[in-house]
C-alpha cells in the first residue's frame, strides 16, 4: 500500500514516506525526511530535512516540523502546534550549527497551539495542553498545561486522567481499558499484566 499524496502537495526527492502514509494538501516535505507507515500529514503541514516521524503519527493542519525534531510511534500533534529548533534565533544571525534535539515519546499528545521550545524530551504518552509553552523536558503519562506549562497531573495511555498524586507513590487504574499504573518517587509507568 504506497502513501497517498495530494497532487498540491510538494515531496522532494529523496524523502522516505511509509506505506499507507498520507500526505494532504499544500504539505512540504523535504528530501531528507523520513516518514514511518500510516503517517497522516494535514494540509500545510512542513517536514524538515533531518526529521524522522515514527509509524502511526498524526500531525494536524499548519504544523511545521523543523530539523533535529524526531517523533517516535503514535505522536499527535495538535493543528497549529510550533515546535522550535534554535533556542535564541536571530535573522541576522546564522545559527544552523546550534539547532537544538526534540525528542516525542511513543504515544504522546501535543495539544493544538502548544510551542515546545527546542531541546526538550517529551515522555511516552505525555499530554501537552492546547496552548501550552513547554521549555523544559516532560515526564512520561504527565499531564501539562499553562504559559510556562506546569504539570497538573498524570494521564493513561487511553487519554483519561489517572487518579494520582504529583509526586510520591500511587496507583491508578484507567476506567476506560482497566489498566493499572503504578507511581514510584514521582515516575508513573504502566504495570504489566
Amino acid at each position: 500500500m504506497t502513501p497517498a499524496i495530494h497532487p498540491s502537495a510538494i515531496v522532494d526527492a529523496g524523502a522516505q514516506i511509509g506505506d499507507g502514509s498520507r500526505v494532504w494538501h499544500f504539505a512540504h516535505v523535504c528530501a531528507g525526511a523520513r516518514i514511518g507507515e500510516g503517517v497522516s500529514l494535514g494540509q500545510n503541514v512542513f517536514v524538515g530535512n533531518k526529521v524522522v516521524i515514527g509509524d502511526r503519527c498524526k500531525i494536524q493542519n499548519n504544523v511545521s516540523v523543523y530539523d533535529n525534531v524526531t517523533l517516535e510511534e503514535g505522536v499527535f500533534c495538535g493543528p497549529s502546534m510550533v515546535f522550535t529548533n534554535v533556542y535564541n534565533p536571530r535573522s541576522l544571525i546564522e545559527r544552523k550549527d546550534e539547532y537544538r534535539n526534540t525528542l516525542v515519546r511513543k504515544g504522546a499528545t501535543l495539544g493544538a497551539n502548544c510551542t515546545i521550545v527546542c531541546g526538550v524530551t517529551i515522555g511516552e504518552y505525555a499530554f501537552v495542553g492546547a496552548g501550552a509553552v513547554v521549555n523544559k523536558s516532560v515526564l512520561p503519562y504527565a499531564l501539562m498545561v499553562g504559559v510556562p506549562a506546569k504539570q497538573i497531573g498524570w494521564m493513561s495511555e487511553f487519554g483519561e486522567q489517572l487518579d494520582l498524586p504529583l509526586a510520591g507513590d500511587g496507583h491508578a487504574v484507567c476506567g476506560h481499558t482497566g489498566a493499572s499504573y503504578i507511581m514510584t518517587a514521582g515516575v508513573v509507568r504502566r504495570q504489566e499484566k
